[in-house]
This record gives C-alpha cells, structure tokens and sequence, in this order.
C-alpha cells in the first residue's frame, strides 16, 4: 500500500467525470472535473469515458498531489452496462440507465420468475439491458460503467459492487446473484462477481497520474454517492432533493422494499439506504411562476405562520410517492388572490407532501426521521426552509457537499483509515 494522505473519489455522470480529493480528516482537499458531451451518442461510449476521466484527474492534479493518493473509489450512473470481449474491450457503446430495450419478450422474461420486490423488473431495468448486450458476438462479460472505468485504474478486471448490482437481479439481503435468474436467458458466467461497497478490490496499476499500488475501493450508484456526500451517515439521517421532482431518502439499519411506491434498498456496508420520488417540486412551482417571481414572492412570505391552504401541488396529473396514484389530479385551488398567499401554500403543501414520505417510509419500516440535509435549487430558499423545518418537526444538518465524488472519496476513506 502506498504511504499517501488522499482519498480520491470519481464520479461518472451522464453529462462529465467529476474527482474528489479529501484529506484524513474529512476535508475536500480539491475538486477535477471535465465535460462528456450530452449528445446521446456520444454519451455511450466508454471511449469517451475513459479520456474523460484522463481529463478531470489532470485537472485535479492541478490542486493535490495525485501521487500522495492513499485509495480510491468509483461511483457510476445506476444501471448503466456494458459488454467487453475476452481483452477488456468494449463491444460497442453502452446501455446507459436510462436505455429500454426494444424487445418485449425480456422484460416478459424476468416478470416471469423474478419476485416483485426485485429492482429488476422493466424493460429499463440493467438485467434487461445485459439480456440484450449477451446478443452482441463475442462478449465475453458484462459490467457495470463503475466497474470498468475502475478496471481501467487497476488495469485488470475488478469486482463489482452491491449497489450497481442491484438493479442488474443481484440480492443484497442474501449477498448472491439469485437462483431465479437461472429462468431467464441471461448467461450468468457474464455477470461479475459482487463484493460489499467499501471492499479493497485491486491496486491502480500507475496511469492516469496516478501512483502503482493504491488501493481501489468497490463504490456504490452515483444516487448512493450523492447521499453520503452530504454527510449523512447514521440511521435516520435523511437527505431530501428539491429539484424538478422531491426525492426522499433516508438510511436504515434493514433492507426496505416497496415496488408499489417504487422504493428498493441499496446496500452500504452493514446499513441499508431506502427512499421515494414525488412528482411534485420544482416543476410544480414552475407551473405557476417563473423564478424571478418566486424569489420577488418569497420576500412576502412569513413562515412562521401557517397556510391553511389544503394543496397537493403537481406539475400534471399522477404521482408516485408518497401516494401512488398514476391519475391524482393536482389540488392547486382555491387560489386566493394575493400571490404571495398562494405561493405560500405551494410551498407548504410540497412540504407536506415531504412530512408524508417520510411518514410513509417509516410505516414501510425505516427509522423515524432524526434530521435533514437539504440539496437540490429549493435548498436555497431560507423561507422554504423555515416552513419545511416547522412541518418536519427535526433540525437541519449543514450539508458537507453536493458532489458526488466526495461521497465515494468518503467510502474509501472508511475502508481504508
């Protein structure tokens, strides 16, 4: 092992590569990044990963030492897969997280034998897209874009982890690759071997400016990554993201499953990180002012004082968490006549919608919520926040930070110090 201070954490994104660097003690030493462009094409191919990661630890180097790199870690976009033939080699572009598969007859498959409780259902889901890479002559595996851009650290296959593997069929309650997939076509000599996130899988083999023999550590989901950079780290610490939509999360000291609101665990260590996707956000609000309004509007606001406006704001008809109702209207009225009222009761009954997801997580069995880290545009709204805070009834953590990265620099910091 080599002697170093840092822990470096990647993250692969669907629109660039950004690096971590923090120190013993926690603190973000330095931050690389570089651009992947979003061209959908482009996007795929591992080619254009791998220069990408060449570019950010360049620019990393720019502010540590890469050789002082004590580990190292790798977070990818969930679900993400790709064939490699007998060297390595990609065979094509990959199926990014998002790709369906054409073929009806797949998903058909998997329905079939797999439980309901499996992140493996759909014609989106990563066993689905690996039944259609194993159709390309001479794939030899199939690994998740965390894997491989690891292998091109180490230089040599590596295995993958519990949390990209999820998605792909893998159990992470029994800790295996399923008997159940035996009923489906998949090739199982294809899919890797699975080892927990934070296991030492192999040492980087001295490219990318970086030293021989550092321990590189198995990761996690960018979505996982994304959580424990905030610093969460204890059992019913949760994480709300107020972007587009609201996404909840809160870790957990058992698995949580709930295919009906769309919640799966990925596995951390010993500790479990469960949550829901409302449909409400940002793009409820969105509906109904622009963004300059809604910051000249929040400076009316009192928060102290509550709404009694009964909403349930929704950007279109549907939702998913916490109530899962692909037709719920949005409620939205009576609307008053002052804006600044009407605003206010948007922002009130999102947070409402946030008080009842994690309601709804603990009577699915999660832990009862102890605090709160805020990311995501809405985090910015003191007033927003007031009002969440109030409804919530836990204090706010300071978020550490919003990358990614940091949260896998974290994870090898943990396995290794």
């Amino acid at each position: 092992m080599t002697g170093g201070s840092l822990f470096i954490g990647i993250d692969i994104g669907t629109s660039g590569v950004r690096a971590a660097a923090i120190g013993a003690e926690g603190t973000i030493l330095g931050l690389g990044r570089a651009v992947i462009e979003t061209d959908d094409h482009i996007r795929r191919d591992p080619v254009v990963w791998e220069q990408a990661l060449n570019d950010c630890l360049r620019d990393l180097g720019r502010t540590v030492d890469l050789t002082a790199t004590a580990g190292i870690c790798v977070d990818g976009t969930s679900g993400t897969v790709l064939a490699l033939d007998g060297k390595g080699h990609p065979i094509g572009h990959a199926l990014m997280y998002n790709d369906a598969v054409e073929d009806q007859r797949i998903p058909e498959e998997i329905a079939a034998v797999a439980p309901s409780q499996s992140a493996a259902h759909g014609a989106s889901s990563a066993l689905a897209r690996a039944m259609e890479l194993q159709r390309r002559p001479g794939v030899a595996r199939i690994v998740h874009q965390a894997d491989w851009i690891a292998e091109r650290l180490a230089g040599a296959p590596v295995p993958s982890d519990e949390s990209n593997a999820l998605k792909t069929g893998y159990d992470p309650v029994n800790r295996s690759w399923p008997d159940w997939l035996d009923g489906t076509s998949i090739r199982r000599t294809l899919l890797p071997e699975v080892v927990p996130t934070g296991t030492v899988t192999a040492r980087t083999g001295g490219e990318f400016g970086l030293p021989v023999g550092s321990p590189i550590v198995a990761g996690m989901s960018d979505g996982c990554a994304s959580f424990l950079a905030t610093g969460a780290k204890r059992p019913g610490e949760g994480v709300t993201v107020l972007g587009t939509t609201m996404t909840l999360k809160v870790l957990c000291d058992g698995p949580l499953f709930a295919p009906e609101y769309g919640i799966y665990s990925h596995r951390i260590g010993d500790l479990w990180l469960a949550g829901g996707a409302s449909n409400s956000g940002g793009a409820a609000l969105l509906a109904h002012f622009d963004l300059d309004e809604m910051a000249q509007l929040t400076a009316g606001i009192d928060p102290e004082t509550p709404s009694e406006l009964d909403y349930y704001p929704l950007p279109r008809p549907g939702e998913r968490f916490p109530i899962n109702d692909p037709k719920l209207p949005p409620r939205v009225t009576p609307r008053p006549e002052d804006n600044a009222a009407f605003f206010k009761g948007l922002l009130t009954g999102i947070a409402r919608i946030e008080k009842l997801g994690y309601q709804r997580l603990v009577e699915l069995g999660a832990p009862a919520l102890t605090s709160v880290r805020t990311v995501g545009s809405g985090a910015g709204n003191p007033v927003w926040t007031r009002i969440r805070l109030k409804l919530l009834e836990v204090p706010a953590e300071p978020v550490l930070a919003r990358e990614a990265a940091v949260g896998s620099a974290l994870i090898a910091r943990e396995a290794l110090s």
